[in-house]
């Protein structure tokens, strides 16, 4: 009798062996399509990390390259920025700015903003690195040291104005009433000691060298007939401690908010002396933007008839406009 057998796929019957066991299949060597996929996987992220590196670096060279554009139109006042900001410390200089030079520069068109400072290292860092279009508060001779030291760049513009030194009556309330080693309180910074000294000697009071002129110090002195002692403390504290000597010279900056005027002052800076040549309160730039048009319309409305009246009717004597 025969028996038909069941039919079994090619692929899944290999006979059998010699004792009876079923052969086992032979190893096929297919390819894992997982390791195709893992292969595919990581080539295609490759590249696509590739691709995500090439567009940073490029999205960085044009930032930077637009950052650089926009600082040299900002460094450069380009005609279409209309927007003029100033470091200034606040009396008087803001003050000009806001309440004279301000409206001015509307009608021009041009915006005035007014960056305020109480130190002056500051004004001048920030226009050095181009954070402001220029600073108001300093005297030509400080601008020169500061440069001279510091290795900024920066230059004068404009003479503004000068705020003349005072000689106030402290515990003696007029010269020819001050004694034989009267105290006098003088500050203790060199720029601010020479300005006072040089008062003094206007004054008649003191003697120095012919050659001392705005690097003057208390070792210049060839003559002092009074016997004067000299009291030297920072320039911001001398307003405080007038009561305590018999005279006091206060720089114009520190005597305007202390509340003394110059029509107080026993002698103060004449508008023709050395100091109000030295020591002018000057418009600063950075070197390289004098040019620019918002500079030349700030320039213009700073130096204007309108702030001339102004700084006279506002301070009477106390800050001179020497424009």
């Amino acid at each position: 009798m025969f028996f038909e057998l069941p039919l079994i796929p090619r692929s899944r019957y290999y006979g059998k062996t010699s004792n009876g066991n079923e052969r086992v299949p032979p190893r096929q060597r297919v390819p894992r399509k997982d390791i195709i996929n893992g292969n595919q996987f990581q080539k295609k992220k490759a590249a696509l990390v590739a691709t995500l590196a090439l567009g940073a670096v490029l999205a960085f060279g044009l930032a930077g390259c637009g950052a650089q554009s926009a600082s040299s139109d900002k460094s450069a006042g380009s005609s279409d920025d209309k927007t003029v900001t100033v470091a200034a410390t606040p009396s008087p200089h803001a003050e000009i700015l806001n309440n004279a030079v301000k409206p001015l520069l509307e009608k021009e068109g041009y915006t005035l903003e007014v960056k305020e400072f109480t130190d002056y290292v500051q004004p001048n860092t920030v226009t050095e690195e181009g954070e402001v279009d220029a600073n108001y508060f300093q005297h030509i001779t400080y601008l020169n040291n500061f440069n001279e030291e510091k290795g900024t760049h920066l230059v004068s513009v404009a003479d503004v104005h000068y705020e003349p030194f005072g000689l106030y009556p402290g515990k003696t309330k007029s010269l020819d009433a001050l004694a034989d080693g009267a105290t006098v309180a003088v500050p203790n910074d060199a720029t601010n000691e020479a300005r006072a000294l040089l008062l003094l000697q206007d004054a008649g009071l003191i003697t120095l060298k012919d050659d001392a002129g705005i690097n003057a110090t208390v070792n210049d002195i060839v003559s002092n007939p009074k016997n004067l002692q000299w009291k030297e403390v920072e320039a911001a504290t001398v307003p405080s401690i007038v009561a305590d000597v018999d005279l006091a010279c206060i720089n114009g900056n520190y005597a305007i908010p202390a509340g003394f005027k110059t029509t107080d002052a026993l002698a103060t800076e004449s508008a023709t002396s050395l100091a109000a040549e030295a020591y002018a309160n000057v418009l600063v730039v950075k070197d390289g933007n004098q040019d620019s048009d918002k500079i030349k319309a700030l320039v213009k409305a700073l130096t204007s008839d309108e702030v001339r009246t102004y700084i006279n009717d506002t301070y009477a004597g106390a800050v001179v406009p020497v424009f």
